[in-house]
């Protein structure tokens, strides 16, 4: 008996209809090498570049090398659970981190995973680590100060919201103790911070954890932390993970400063990757791209337009020399991407000059046009007559005799550099700073001793508290200072000098016998 086509597609049907398949079309590839956290894969002929890709044991990769034959992918986990031969499956995302306000006073790595033991981080909303920086149309001028509660960098070399600012020196000389003062001094305002911590020890990342619990600032900032014992992969994405955080703050239209500490190991970070992925080297055997590696993440800070709702992100990047050397290749190019640079000396630092910036080759490019008004009035001038100083300085080394003027202005200089000195982790209020270098620029401190300075700027602050607040406050008015308030301050600094008349009286005395002994 013959049976009929119709009836056997009837038949096929009805075996059919009862049944669902699901079939499981991701793509897959397999590891054909793998060691020192690289692996390469043959398949994925479609994956994009930053994706996260699966390993098994749940271990992801990110795919950098996209060549006609294989996919070269860091591994960010532990590659030794990994071997030849494995299933490598797409995961069609690239590479993101949670982002919210249910970050701030938690540690977390560059993938948002917390790792100070406080439990799981619950987020609404993720975002790409790697982000294209916003365009001119978008933003604004910068023109908000970002105070740093450092008397010599407000004065000199001030920061506004929206800039990047760049912080360089020799290894201990006090960059990482600047950032610290600077998040410590956001706590009576609205500025949220994100401290990236790149090849740090991970004993350095707890000291600063610790000082800004201490100091009540854990609270509004962010600890993105890849320390020294983690791979090349994680240190290589922990700064763009710091600027996702911020650009979240910013986009709410809220203000967010990100500090990374420090450039240089990222750097290093990116060409041990770049090397191990067979990437040509070049100079110093850093890659090609090494320049746009950090141009593309510093771009990324900005002050949004009004529009956007004037948001800020303020990026302060940290950068190590070698031997004071600003013209090696990572140091040269940073300090052409930011706009202006923070240069910390080692000898100024040893000679007990702490901050120690060095007023010559510091330099800020926008953050005058963010300064408060009054500080303008007060210190315009004052790198100038410091870097006059320094000159000074070196010529009276020589034991040449001096005429008048060339000694006021010596006698000047020491009372400078000794009210810009100060202790870590004691920011300052902006409106004591410019009481305090009102009365140092305008001579009140030229006939006092040298080591009661010091106590000079205590018996300020306590005036300012016990009696001068309504005059502090003034000097933050946009009107700066006028020739009222001046008088006021005039008068203020008489009261304060009335108080050491015995030290002045002391000093002339010690003068005089040295001048009757030669």
């Amino acid at each position: 008996m013959k049976i009929q086509p119709d009836e056997i597609s009837r038949i096929i049907q009805e075996k059919i209809k009862d049944h669902h398949y699901s079939v499981d079309v991701s793509e897959v590839g397999k590891v054909i090498e793998v060691g020192d956290g690289i692996a390469r894969i043959y398949g994925l002929k479609n994956v994009m570049a930053n994706e996260l890709v699966l390993f098994k044991n749940d271990i992801y990769g990110m795919a950098l090398n996209l060549e006609e034959d294989n996919v070269g992918c860091v591994i960010l986990g532990n590659s030794t659970q990994i071997k030849e031969g494995d299933i490598v499956k797409r995961t069609k995302k690239i590479v993101q981190i949670p982002v919210g306000e249910e970050l701030l006073g938690r540690i977390v790595n560059p993938l948002g995973l917390p790792l100070d033991k406080m439990g799981k981080i619950e987020t609404k909303k993720t975002l790409p680590i790697e982000r294209k920086a916003l365009g001119v149309v978008q933003r604004q001028p910068v023109k908000e100060p970002l105070q740093t509660g450092l008397k010599a960098i407000d004065s000199m070399i001030p920061i506004g919201r929206g800039q990047r600012e760049l912080v360089i020196g020799d290894r201990q000389t006090g960059k990482t103790t600047f950032a610290v003062d600077t998040i410590i001094n956001q706590r009576d305002t609205d500025v949220y911070c994100i401290y990236v911590a790149i090849g740090q020890k991970r004993s350095t990342v707890a000291k600063v954890v610790e000082v800004l619990r201490e100091h009540n600032a854990f609270d509004y900032t962010v600890i993105v932390s890849a320390t020294a014992s983690e791979s090349p992969s994680i240190q290589y994405l922990a700064p763009y993970a710091g600027a996702t955080i911020g650009e979240f703050f910013r986009d709410q239209g809220k203000h967010a400063l990100v500090i990374y500490d420090d450039l240089s190991k990222h750097a290093i970070a990116y060409r041990q990757l770049s090397l191990l992925l067979r990437r040509p080297p070049g100079r110093e055997a850093f890659p090609g791209d090494v320049f746009y590696l950090h141009s593309r993440l510093l771009e990324r800070a900005s002050k949004l337009n009004d529009e956007l709702g004037g948001g800020s992100l303020t990026a302060i990047p940290i950068i190590e020399t070698q031997a004071n050397d600003i013209s090696a290749y990572i140091p040269t190019n940073v300090i052409s991407i930011t706009d202006g640079q923070i240069y910390l000396d080692t000898k100024l630092f040893y000679s007990g000059i702490r901050p120690a910036i060095n007023a010559g080759l510091s330099v800020s490019r926008v953050g005058g046009n963010a300064q408060l008004k009054a500080m303008k009035d007060v210190a315009g001038k004052l790198r100038m007559e410091l870097a006059q100083f320094r000159e000074l300085e070196a010529f009276a080394k020589f034991g040449a005799e001096l005429d008048k003027e060339t000694q006021k202005q010596l006698t000047r200089g020491y009372r400078l550099v000794e009210i810009l000195k100060q202790n870590q982790y004691v920011p300052i209020p902006v409106e004591k700073q410019i009481i305090t270098l009102f009365m140092a620029y305008n001579g009140y401190l030229d006939d006092l001793p040298l080591e009661i300075i010091p106590d000079v700027e205590n018996e300020i602050f306590e005036m300012i508290d016990a009696e001068y607040k309504e005059l502090s406050k003034k000097l933050l008015e946009p009107e700066g200072i006028t020739e009222e308030l001046k008088e006021k301050l005039h008068k203020f600094c008489k009261d304060v000098k009335s108080n050491f008349e015995h030290e002045i009286i002391q000093s002339s005395e010690t003068e005089q016998a040295e001048s009757e002994g030669k």
